[in-house]
């Protein structure tokens, strides 16, 4: 052992080592060395357990310990210049899965950015005069003309979004809220602590399953700036209920002088009972009614990239842009980019399930689930001797707090592996391979649920499947 470590590699013999040219010239120099020294202490507890036998080439153990280490150093430096963010396969059935990604973003909207992000982009200004101007300016026409909406403004996601309409727009007074929408989302959203971070008192009314419009009367004040509607995107109240309309709430706010802020959550631009499940509450129909401003998220059910959208009066909005908060929770280009050639999709609504990934998964047959499935089967029953297939009916979700008790009919391959084999481990190597398989795992079966893959994921599931199961899965 001591005769091996006194052979370990110098840091400059490694660095002058000809097989680390190309490492070399892509390193930079102090970043290599950290490398080595890395690769090298790796080989020195190597040594330092009896056990280890030491590489050797042709028998010479200094060559083959420096062989070692410069491998090392290639192999660290390659994973370290790897991505921790990569494509992966949705086969769980969630349609807008939050831990990958939400929505998929349309073919044509993917193809235009790739084309239009290797440059110079017209982010903020006016073409024609050549001046500065508003970067969402960019899209304020467009989601004016498909929601109806005086004006509108682009944030980072829909938390700002409600965030900046309660400080700009309610900040210094009471906002009136029923008990049942007091509601908390995931990263420990909760509209009481927004409300009171953004300087709006809560004035909350009616019992948790029941509020009247009389609760509403009896809450205003001449401190009462506005009554805030929260729809329940991630929870449902059932049985013994009752809401008060919107046009209701609209109609005693303006009768009051106050503004109704509406935060829609999911953002539906169309009526989902046209998709075949059921309707989820419009941004057009919010706005018609009257609403001063609806806030939504746009990578939910618009399916664009992360942001927040508030859409309403020329006032409110105008008041919203002009406060300090707006600049904090402004969007990039790439997110500015995205929305808007998604939103022209929303211009032909009878065609988003042939344009749009989000309602093509939406529209999706049990005859054609069940295609693929059988395609499927075929596919992977060779490398699959051994274990159980079978073709089972499911239930699909469309995820992101959207419609959390709406339940969709869905088709999955349950695969069930022999005694020995663990179907956790195999979905975990699934995971770790370079496809980025994800499924869902139920009662010792991986179940591969076929709403959310795409025919050239088939596959590649395939292919990850037979790395996985002869042990050279790629992470």
């Amino acid at each position: 052992m001591s005769n091996s470590l006194r052979l370990l590699p110098s840091v400059d013999a490694v660095l002058a080592a000809p097989a680390l040219a190309d490492t070399r010239a892509c390193a930079g120099h102090d970043d290599l060395v950290a490398l080595i020294r890395a690769a090298i202490d790796e080989m020195r507890a190597n040594l330092l357990d009896e056990s280890f036998t030491p590489p050797g080439v042709d028998g010479d153990v200094e060559a083959g310990l420096l062989a070692w280490v410069v491998d090392a150093t290639q192999a660290m430096f390659a994973q370290r210049a790897e991505p921790n963010i990569n494509r992966a396969i949705n086969a769980t059935g969630i349609i807008m899965h939050t831990a990958l990604g939400r929505s998929v973003y349309a073919p044509a909207v993917v193809e235009s950015i790739s084309s239009a992000l290797d440059g110079y982009v017209t982010l903020a200004v006016d073409c024609e005069t050549g001046k500065r101007s508003e970067r969402s300016l960019r899209v304020e026409d467009l989601l004016c003309e498909i929601t109806g909406a005086e004006a509108a403004l682009v944030v980072n996601n829909n938390a700002g979004a409600t965030m900046l309409a309660l400080m700009a727009l309610a900040g210094g007074g009471e906002g009136i809220v029923s008990r049942g929408q007091l509601i908390e989302i995931g990263g420990s959203f909760r509209l009481p602590e927004v409300m009171e971070l953004s300087g709006v008192t809560l004035r909350e009314i009616g019992a948790t399953n029941r509020v009247h419009l009389r609760d509403y009367q009896n809450a205003i004040t001449e401190d009462t700036t506005a009554i805030i509607r929260a729809h329940p995107s991630n929870y449902r109240v059932v049985g013994f209920h009752k809401e008060v309309s919107l046009d209701d709430l609209v109609t005693l706010a303006h009768d009051n002088d106050l503004l109704v802020l509406d935060d829609l959550g999911a953002g539906a631009l169309v009526d989902l009972a046209d998709f075949g499940i059921p309707h989820e509450p419009t941004v057009q129909h919010s706005l018609a009614t009257g609403a001063d401003v609806v806030m939504v998220s746009t990578d939910k059910l618009i399916g664009a990239g992360q942001g927040g959208l508030l859409l309403g009066s020329k006032d409110a909005i105008a008041r919203c842009r002009k406060h300090p908060l707006y600049r904090v929770l402004r969007v990039d280009k790439t997110c500015l980019m995205v929305l808007e050639r998604t939103l022209h999709l929303f211009r032909n609504p009878e065609a988003l399930a042939k344009t749009h990934p989000l309602y093509r998964m939406i529209s999706l047959t049990m005859a054609e689930l069940r295609e693929t499935a059988d395609a499927f089967s075929k596919l992977v029953a060779p490398l699959l001797a051994g274990w159980t297939l079978e073709t089972v009916e499911s239930e699909n979700f469309l995820g992101s707090g959207t419609m959390p008790m709406e339940a969709m009919k869905g088709i999955a391959v349950a695969a069930t592996p022999p005694a020995g084999l663990s179907a956790d481990d195999v979905a975990r190597g699934l995971r770790l391979d370079s496809e980025h398989v994800f499924t869902r795992l139920h009662d010792g079966s991986i179940y591969f649920e076929m709403r959310c893959v795409t025919e050239p994921d088939l596959s590649r599931i395939a292919e990850a499947l037979a790395r996985v199961l002869s042990g050279g899965a790629q992470a």
